[in-house]
C-alpha cells in the first residue's frame, strides 16, 4: 500500500515542479494526474494495490470538503451582503451546465445510433 501512496504523491510532486518550472497556469496536481495517466497507459493497466489505495481515498473524499465548509461559515456576513449575485451565479451556471450536458448527450447518442 505504501508504494502506491508514494507513487501518487510523487506524481503530484512532479506535476507541481513541472508547473512551477515551466510557468504553466495549470495546477500541479492536474499535471500530476496526467503524468500518472501516462504511466498507467505505459504499464497497460492499473495495479491491484493502486486500485485499493484510490478506492480508499475516494471513499473518504467528503472529508476534503470540510475546509471549504469552514471557509464558507467564516464568511457568512459576506455571503449575507452578496446573496443576490451569488444566487444568480449559482442558478445560471447550473442551468448552463444542465443545458450543455443535455446537448452533448444528445449529440453523442445521435452519433452512436448511426
Amino acid at each position: 500500500m505504501l508504494p502506491y501512496i508514494t507513487l501518487l504523491l510523487a506524481c503530484q510532486l512532479a506535476g507541481e515542479v513541472t508547473a512551477r518550472l515551466i510557468g504553466l497556469s495549470v495546477p500541479g496536481p492536474v499535471i500530476g494526474m496526467v503524468i500518472l495517466f501516462a504511466l498507467l497507459l505505459l504499464r497497460g493497466g492499473i495495479p491491484k494495490g493502486l486500485e485499493e489505495v484510490t478506492r480508499g481515498l475516494l471513499g473518504n473524499l467528503s472529508l476534503l470538503f470540510v475546509p471549504a465548509g469552514v471557509g464558507v461559515s467564516v464568511h457568512l456576513s459576506l455571503l449575507a451582503s452578496e446573496w443576490l449575485p451569488i444566487s444568480a451565479a449559482v442558478v445560471v451556471s447550473t442551468l448552463l451546465t444542465v443545458a450543455v450536458t443535455g446537448l452533448v448527450m444528445s449529440l453523442s447518442t445521435r452519433g452512436s445510433k448511426r
